[in-house]
């Protein structure tokens, strides 16, 4: 039965998929098996796979946040400013992720507080905070951002990039979080039904409020990250970063319709996805491109899940 199980499930699936495109990038570019390319996909997987821990929680809730790439955008605007104006490297990450943090907890606000749907939220904080980025830049870029800003993206603990060590930390953790304790089970009850979890006692508004702030968060450690390993804060950065987290999420087999999918699935469709892009990139296969194999990506996916429950209804 658990055979039977693993068999049918995403994570496979999406594990051959992954398998046939690293062996398909390896025939058609001799650049893509190299160890500094490899390392270079495992530190992309970190950015959207940190960020696509927030995003799962989202989406198993019902819910969908598309001013992820926006408040990654807002938090690399603040970490840049405030690196290049004296403030200790330490202070400005912190300060970044914590912007991260309350930009979530106002999604959280509207959604869970006020009731608006959460796409109508995060489409219009994904509007102002990218409006607000280019405002705070002047359309000009921060560069050559103090060494140990870069930390989160290119220090190193035991060898190992720290991007990795947070990578492996959170997911560990919040797996053990989704499938142990408490809170994780209710933010899967309200995903199956919002009305059954209330009426069972469950307070469905923390929870909403829990899951929207957190992704806030994760968006502000993803945003150190890129921000690090770039060195660099563009008027574009973050953009299109919601569609990547996104189609990682729900390509490791989180469902659109709420109440179903892991952790571990999502960072396996972030590899997925770092993958993806990567191999595209070495082929010179043009942005526009990739973006439209990911949206195709994301609707057969949806599909799929959509014909899936209804032969299980």
């Amino acid at each position: 039965m658990e055979l039977k199980k693993i068999i049918k499930s995403r994570e496979l699936t999406v594990g051959l998929v992954m398998i046939g495109l690293i062996v398909f990038f390896s025939l058609s570019s001799e650049r893509f098996l190299t160890t500094n390319n490899i390392k270079n996909i495992l530190l992309q997987v970190s950015s959207i796979g940190v960020a696509s821990i927030g995003m799962t929680m989202i989406i198993i809730t019902g819910g969908i946040d598309v001013s992820a790439g926006s408040i990654l955008g807002i938090v690399a605007v603040t970490l840049g400013k405030a690196a290049t104006n004296g403030f200790p490297a330490w202070l400005s990450i912190i300060l970044g992720i914590l912007v991260g943090l309350a930009l979530g907890s106002v999604n959280a606000s509207f959604i869970a507080l006020l009731g608006i749907p959460p796409i109508i939220v995060t489409l219009g904080m994904m509007s102002l905070l990218r409006s607000l980025a280019y405002t705070f830049l002047g359309g000009r870029w921060i560069a050559s951002l103090p060494g140990a800003v870069r930390w989160m993206g290119l220090g190193k603990i035991l060898n190992v990039p720290v991007p990795i060590w947070l990578t492996i930390i959170l997911v560990a953790y919040f797996s053990y979080f989704m499938r142990y304790r408490p809170l994780g089970r209710y933010i899967y009850a309200v995903g199956n039904s919002l009305e059954a979890a209330r009426v069972s006692g469950v307070d469905t508004k923390r929870i909403l409020f829990f899951v929207y702030a957190l992704a806030g968060l994760m968006y502000g450690i993803a945003g150190a990250i890129v921000v690090g390993r770039a060195g660099i804060v563009q008027t574009n950065t973050g953009n299109n970063f919601e569609l990547q987290v996104i189609a990682a999420t729900v390509l490791g087999g989180t469902s659109i319709l709420g109440g179903k999918g892991t952790i571990v699935g999502s960072i396996l469709g972030s590899l997925l996805v770092a993958v993806l892009s990567n191999g595209l990139i070495l082929l010179n296969v043009p942005a526009l491109t990739e973006g439209l194999i990911i949206g195709v990506l994301i609707l057969g996916s949806v599909a799929i899940d959509v014909i899936k429950n209804r032969g299980e209804e």
